[in-house]
């Protein structure tokens, strides 16, 4: 069975050993660890382009209408950044979900590709998530790069050789093509992850869809269907997605009001940011503030 890879016992001891609950930021660049001994409830996040390998235990994540589970036997791969909605769906204290994820750098991808033959292998423009089988090989790269944390001496050397391994696993993979397109900027998800990038430099800035388009070089109908196709939001719900996203991490890491937060992510009316914050997460503002700060404090 596919799930029996013979890396992921030992992957799942070394997660046992060295993920705390939540999130793990660890010495080797880019490698986070996740420990979760309950299901949780859903959360609207950001995922930055990454390789996630769930060792134990089982995840759901939704993208627009469209919903991806994942677990011991498959891996997640993000190539945009992208407004998901994501769950642990199984989960307990004796068997807590267990995963990493492996930051994927567009320029280390690109730089990979020099050394391999092209591939003209079509891409769907709506492809920036793909869960897929994991393989032996994108197992085994796993592995070692956890393995390091079990020798820092060793890491400054031997993690980014391991980490080339890894994207190479993944190019030669399923994945390669929708990758592909990332690394070089060009096909329908370049262009797409050019405008996302200016909407999240710009996010508190006004969003004039015209020039985006321009800019990348599409018409306002190609920017929006394509937009649309990879993050199943327009330019604009992309933007306020950024927006609210910004806005919780500014009420988590600061004692202030909302109506000041609201200003300085782009809105121009406080309460129209308090109505699209509770609907996005659930709550107020200020009471989501408290909980989130409570919640970090336990």
């Amino acid at each position: 069975m596919q799930n029996d890879l013979p890396a992921l016992s030992p992957l799942r001891a070394l997660l046992l050993r060295h993920a705390a609950e939540g999130i793990t930021e660890t010495a080797v660049p880019g490698l986070r660890l996740y420990r979760s001994g309950a299901t949780t409830t859903p959360v609207p996040v950001v995922y930055e382009p990454m390789l996630c390998v769930v060792v134990q235990g089982r995840k759901r994540v939704i993208l627009g209408e469209r919903v991806h589970y994942y677990d011991a036997a498959h891996c997640l791969v993000v190539s945009l950044e992208l407004p998901v909605v994501g769950a642990v769906c199984e989960a307990s204290q004796q068997a807590p979900y267990l995963a990493l994820s492996v930051a994927l750098d567009r320029a280390e991808l690109a730089s990979l590709l020099l050394q391999l033959p092209p591939d003209r292998t079509p891409v769907p423009a709506n492809v920036a998530l793909e869960v897929s089988t994991m393989s032996a090989p994108l197992a085994d790269a796993s592995l070692r790069l956890v393995q390091l944390l079990e020798s820092p001496r060793d890491i400054a050397v031997l993690a980014p050789l391991v980490r080339r391994e890894l994207l190479y696993r993944l190019l030669m993979g399923p994945q390669g093509p929708m990758l592909r397109q990332i690394a070089h900027g060009e096909g329908r998800l370049g262009q797409v992850q050019q405008a996302i990038a200016w909407i999240r430099e710009h996010y508190d800035e006004p969003l004039r869809v015209e020039a985006l388009a321009t800019q990348v070089a599409l018409s306002n109908s190609s920017l929006h269907r394509h937009f649309k196709a990879a993050t199943q939001l327009s330019p604009l719900q992309y933007q306020k997605q950024v927006r609210l996203q910004q806005a919780r991490e500014r009420l988590m890491a600061e004692q202030t009001d909302a109506a000041s937060v609201a200003y300085a992510v782009g809105y121009e009316s406080a309460s129209q940011f308090s109505r699209e914050f509770k609907r996005l997460f659930g709550h107020p503002p200020a009471e989501a503030a408290k909980r989130w700060r409570q919640e970090v404090a336990v």
